[in-house]
């Protein structure tokens, strides 16, 4: 954010929580500062206010002259020290020019604060009236504005919200025995600083009891007050009441640590609970088991693993646990992350059981299946390599597999992906995975891996998430080769990424990884096949490699001629030696046939001629075992220089592109 403050000429910068920076007004380092890039002067948000003062003339040390505000600091052909404090001036200083005077801003500040006529009973210093405080921000509701502020503990404040104050003293449900003061310069530095009852900072403003050291914010202090007792709950059958104080325990509900305000069972051995905790639903479903779960105090004497987080459960707390499966619990806390739970209460609400088959059994050898019109027959007979399965895109082989009954339609199927589950719960997603085909959906990329759909089966939400086969049909704990321990899934979010070991390359959405051994995959590089076949290029099997964070040398792709970073995952060849991109032996497109068109016309040929495309976008020869071309027969390398040519950012920022045109990491 940029801005200009009265009497300074140039434009003045925020910088964000910068402790350390020194203000060029009150020689304090804290929070977020003003700065100017030409003079270097620097100014907390609290002193903003000094530029509203740019003149004064009733300064008793100097009544009948003008005292300008400077920001450059006293002028080089005058004393550099205050004519009152003797102190060292700073950058921000009041001088007059006729007498060569100069004064800082604390004894300015004691002048203001002697002369302010508004002083409230609930704050010790007289408060000045503010004209310009567009840049300063109010004490209370934390919004942009003031009218009121103190010059000596920089307090700020709406004239709207002077009214909340108008009794200095309150009695809150939270704390009965005493009335709590406002304060309106901090907790006291005897008490804890956080507010007992919802744990943030206080601030400046908070009403505090002296006898028992209780700080409450002003968010508890005006809102709905905080339940002294909560009945009913579904965790426990006994009537909770309120301790408000601070006070070490374990949660029962969750068997997690706490420090303040529980809600306490004087009828079950002081049993206590979080604030949230005692909230807890009783019946959910959770996107990593198939059947509802139920909250049970407690699990009983065994080894329990929760079937999120993969931690140990301690059996003497609360969790949850499927009546089904006797061994499958879940920590209460990782039922109930908003990734996890589709957050629907299920207690009393009756099961349906819900048909999740892909297709009806006419007889034997017949099925009907919800993604075709016409009825399949089962057949076995070897069909050639070209004819490939609806489902999932690959070679129908001498798989059993179903063929479509009409002669004039060519939807066939393996018998494997016929049996995909129409729904399912999966970790991506804490409502159900719905399955459809591609051309159903007007997608282009699957929302783990970020590859391109071609055609096949791929899985929706409501929400309009799409995932490939591939991407859903992963369970954790995963195991990866290239790691000793299990991997779990993490939902990224802002200011959360991590780095890919695989590829390099940050991920900031899904991930697969070990978070002790800070080792992580995006989920392209996890569902990368172990083994490639690519006879145009080697007679043997490719395997993949997991790269060398020692690897010195340099090494080059067989089919783009171009170096490989060895510190990066590529595939090899045992027998030959021979070195390749993963992007070169596999694209960006999954589930790749030939002829079909992705979107806004634009077709897959194969690459298979002696001579290769030239890409228009990044003026390479075309690699992977696929070229695109668009509707006016422009031939693009991938789908990646595609979107990225045509300027669909949303796109091409989310899809992987060739190591020749952007490397990893940069």
């Amino acid at each position: 954010m940029s801005l200009f403050f009265e009497g300074h000429e140039d434009h003045v910068s925020i910088i964000k929580h910068r402790d350390g920076l020194e203000c060029d007004a009150c020689d304090r380092s804290y929070g977020d500062v003003f700065s100017c890039g030409e003079c270097k002067f620097i100014v907390h948000k609290k002193c903003v206010f000094m530029f509203d003062i740019q003149e004064i003339f009733d300064h008793p040390s100097h009544d009948g002259h003008c005292l300008k505000l400077l920001t450059t600091g006293a002028p080089d052909h005058t004393d550099q020290k205050c004519h009152l404090c003797g102190k060292k001036t700073k950058r921000l200083v009041y001088h007059c020019s006729d007498c060569k005077l100069n004064l800082d801003i604390d004894c300015i500040i004691d002048h203001i604060c002697a002369r302010s006529p508004l002083k409230m009973p609930w704050h010790h210093h007289p408060l000045i009236m503010v004209e310009g405080g567009n840049n300063m921000f109010c004490d209370f509701c934390n919004e942009s504005g003031i009218d009121y502020c103190c010059p000596l503990c920089r307090f700020m404040i709406h004239e709207r919200c002077v009214s909340v104050f108008e009794s200095p003293e309150i009695t809150h449900p939270s704390h009965v025995r005493h009335p709590l003061k406002l304060l309106s310069n901090g907790a006291p530095g005897y008490t804890n600083l956080k507010c007992h009852i919802c744990g943030d900072a206080t601030g400046n403003l908070l009403y505090h009891c002296d006898i028992c050291k209780f700080n409450l914010d002003m968010r508890c202090a005006v809102r709905e007050p905080t339940p002294v007792a909560l009945s009913n709950v579904k965790v426990h059958e006994h009537t909770l009441t309120l301790m408000p104080r601070l006070i070490s325990f374990v949660c029962d509900a969750c068997g997690m640590k706490g420090d303040r305000a529980p809600y306490v069972c004087v009828q079950c051995d002081f049993m206590v609970f979080h604030q949230e905790c005692a909230q807890l639903p009783r019946v959910i479903n959770v996107n990593h088991h198939d059947h509802r779960v139920s909250y049970k105090y407690s699990l009983g004497p065994g080894e329990w693993r929760c079937g999120v987080c993969w931690e140990e459960i301690d059996w003497s707390y609360g969790a949850y646990s499927c009546s089904i499966c006797p061994h499958y619990a879940i920590h209460s806390l990782c039922a109930t992350r908003k990734d996890v739970w589709d957050m629907k209460e299920l207690d009393g609400v009756p099961e349906k059981i819900k048909d999740v088959r892909p297709f009806k059994k006419n007889d034997d050898n017949t099925i009907t299946h919800f993604t075709h019109e016409h009825n399949l027959s089962k057949d076995g007979i070897a069909l050639k390599k070209s004819i490939l399965c609806v489902a999932c895109v690959c070679p129908i082989g001498s798989d059993i597999f179903y063929n479509c009954s009409e002669s004039s339609c060519s939807f066939i199927l393996h018998e494997t992906c016929a049996n995909i589950s129409k729904k399912k719960r999966h970790f991506l997603s804490p409502v159900h995975l719905v399955l459809c085909l591609q051309n159903q959906r007007n997608t282009e990329t699957c929302n783990a891996c970020r590859q391109v759909f071609c055609k096949g089966f791929i899985y929706s939400t409501y929400r309009e998430k799409f995932f490939d086969l591939i991407c859903s049909s992963i369970t954790v704990p995963f195991f990866h080769g290239s790691h000793d321990h299990h991997l779990l899934f993490l939902k990224l979010g802002r200011g959360n990424v991590k780095t890919c070991k695989g590829c390099g390359i940050v991920e900031k959405e899904y991930a697969i990884g070990c978070i002790k051994c800070n080792y992580f995959l995006d989920f392209r590089c996890a569902t990368l096949p172990l083994s490639v076949s690519l006879p145009r290029y080697d007679d043997h099997p490719l395997t993949l490699c997991y790269g060398d964070e020692k690897a010195s040398g340099k090494c080059w792709c067989d089919i783009c001629e171009r170096e490989i970073n060895l510190k990066t995952w590529f595939y090899t060849c045992k027998d030959c030696g021979v070195t390749l991109h993963i992007f070169c032996v596999v694209w960006d497109i999954r589930f790749a046939k030939t002829g079909e068109k992705i979107n806004d016309g634009v077709e897959l040929l194969p690459n298979n001629t002696s001579s290769r495309p030239l890409c228009v976008n990044c003026q390479c020869r075309c690699v992977g075992p696929f070229f695109v071309k668009d509707y006016n027969n422009i031939c693009y390398c991938s789908y990646y220089c595609y979107a990225r040519l045509h300027s669909r950012r949303y796109f091409w920022s989310k899809l992987r592109c060739p190591p020749w045109v952007l490397e990893p990491n940069t």
